[in-house]
């Protein structure tokens, strides 16, 4: 499965999970120049089949044409607990914006992918994360409709 055959298009973003965004601010910052911080609460989430509420503060910083994100949890059940626990701070996911979420979301799940995580917004905005098969790795990839 490669991404251009599949249509993705280019990485626009590249996310980091941290344990404390304060701490790890200033060595991202000495890499990537410099983030804006934002606190982002998701209430009704699709987390694993069950309907989940968290709180994330978000790093982004906007320089060149990817994106760098970094996400600390501050409550709540998501993803990025799960990957502190099982791998410490580090590459959380890549993402790609697409044009249809559902529609991609089927094609990739058809191709052995699984939806995680998941949010709409509204008829227009709206993500996802999939984990990979095992033979790519078992990476998480989001996916971002947005106009």
């Amino acid at each position: 499965m490669q991404p251009d055959a599949l249509g993705l298009g280019p990485i626009d973003q590249i996310a980091y999970v941290v344990a404390d965004l304060d701490a790890s601010l200033p060595g991202y910052e000495a890499l990537y120049g410099a983030f804006q911080v934002a606190d982002a609460p998701l209430e009704r989430c699709q987390y694993r089949g069950r309907e989940v509420d968290c709180h994330l503060r978000l790093a982004t910083n906007g320089y060149g044409p990817v994106e760098i994100e970094l996400i600390q949890v501050m409550g709540g059940d998501a993803p990025h607990t799960e990957h502190l626990r099982a791998h410490g701070e580090g590459l959380h996911h890549v993402r790609f914006r697409v044009a249809d979420l559902g529609a991609t979301c089927s094609d990739l799940e058809a191709r052995g992918c699984t939806t995680i995580f998941s949010k709409r917004f509204g008829p227009q905005v709206a993500f996802a994360y999939l984990e990979t098969p095992a033979a790519l790795g078992g990476s998480v990839i989001e996916l971002l409709e947005m106009p």
